[in-house]
């Protein structure tokens, strides 16, 4: 950030996250930034007779880049009341209220752009900017925040769930310069971010190539191969290794990200602490399902760095026995696969769609050549290679794409006129 100058004179804003702030810019709480916060609502399962409304979820949140993804796709029976009183519209912020972990703190924000009007779910709320605020900067500042942990002092946590006490939050000390100086700051902020966007991009693009190949091989195996269909359970095993927690002991439980992103580590947590659920040891090789998420993609493979790690019951483990693991995971990335984990996930349309782990294993796949097996775990052995060369960098990318926003939305840098 060496090529952008600092403003001419600056005042102690009193706020002790920010520091000094332009001499110009205006000290106030971000309550004062907004008009309207108000929690969202979860509403009836949809009729899907074309009254529906279109529900944003946590899951929907893209937090790489503070917005709602391109396609949200759950949609809810909403009264017109709620409908009236929550009504998320383009430029709209989405907080979240409820949920997170250490490692992922609840406080995110998202900006909506998408033209369909909708509601959020009721572990979010919606924020509205005031007249004094430019809705991109305002998230950009709020992302800053979210990064900077300054949400983690209006966290209350109870019985394992992270809420966040959003009159508290909103209660914290901003600086905001005029709503054109905002704008001014956004359009850089854009412009900047897209740039170090691009270029993460191009580092993943060879991996993403690599996972659409996966997916592609197992698919054409399902649609075209030789093999005869057989049912699940005579080609896999289910894992059980029962943990015996102690007290004292720390483990690391993980967690799936849904959409086939992975998986992650929550926090070392003592034995007495970490809960009433039976939990399993994971071993480097597993399929894991999400009992909840699997109609959503919540489905991976563990590598090394999960050994040792636990799951609780709700998350089922599974290993090739006819096929390999590597083949089952590529499978049910597919459009077929995506098929098999709905069809096996029952409840209502809502999130409470649990998985049956033995429905899943009645329904039939082909038995895959061995040639398609051996290429498929090829790539997948690739694909981790490539993500652990390329992870230095990225987060390195990620680190300075955060640094950046958070310098110009507390003034560190000065983004008006060219630079």
């Amino acid at each position: 950030m060496s090529q952008y100058k600092a403003y001419p004179a600056y005042k102690d804003s009193g706020v002790e996250w920010i520091g000094q702030v332009p001499e110009h810019w205006q000290v106030k709480r971000l309550k004062h930034l907004i008009s309207q916060c108000q929690n969202g609502v979860w509403g009836d399962d949809p009729l899907e007779d074309g009254s529906d409304t279109l529900c944003i979820r946590v899951a929907d949140f893209d937090r790489d880049n503070n917005v709602v993804i391109y396609n949200p796709s759950t949609y809810r029976q909403i009264t017109k009341e709620h409908q009236d009183s929550r009504l998320v519209s383009k430029g709209d912020i989405l907080l979240e209220k409820s949920g997170g972990g250490v490692q992922t703190l609840v406080g995110a924000n998202v900006r909506y752009l998408g033209e369909e009007p909708a509601v959020c779910s009721n572990f979010v709320a919606v924020i509205k900017p005031s007249k004094k605020a430019e809705s991109a900067w305002l998230n950009y500042l709020m992302a800053s925040m979210y990064a900077l942990k300054i949400n983690l002092r209006s966290i209350k946590q109870s019985t394992g769930i992270q809420n966040l006490d959003s009159e508290q939050y909103l209660d914290e000390g901003v600086a905001a310069p005029s709503l054109d100086e905002q704008a001014t700051i956004a359009t850089a902020l854009d412009r900047e971010t897209a740039r170090i966007d691009a270029l993460i991009e191009k580092k993943t693009r060879f991996i993403e190539l690599l996972k659409e190949k996966v997916i592609a091989t197992a698919m054409t195996e399902q649609m075209y191969g030789d093999g005869e269909h057989i049912r699940l359970r005579h080609l896999v095993q289910i894992i059980s290794r029962p943990v015996q927690l102690i007290s004292e002991d720390e483990y690391i439980a993980l967690g799936l990200y849904n959409r086939g992103r992975g998986l992650f580590h929550k926090p070392p947590t003592l034995g007495k602490d970490i809960g009433d659920s039976d939990f399993f040891y994971v071993e480097e090789g597993d399929l894991i399902l999400s009992g909840q998420f699997a109609w959503e993609g919540a489905v991976t493979m563990a590598s090394s760095t999960e050994s040792g790690c636990v799951v609780s019951h709700r998350y089922p483990i599974v290993r090739g026995g006819a096929v390999a693991t590597e083949y089952l995971f590529a499978l049910l990335m597919t459009n077929f696969g995506d098929f098999l984990l709905n069809e096996s996930s029952r409840g209502s349309a809502g999130r409470n769609r649990p998985l049956n782990i033995n429905l899943l294993l009645n329904e039939k796949i082909r038995m895959p050549s061995v040639k398609t097996q051996e290429e498929i775990k090829g790539l997948i052995k690739l694909k981790a290679t490539l993500e652990e060369k390329v992870k230095h960098s990225i987060d390195l990318l990620k680190e300075r794409r955060a640094a950046f926003i958070t310098a110009a939305v507390t003034g560190q840098i000065d983004l008006r006129g060219k630079q």
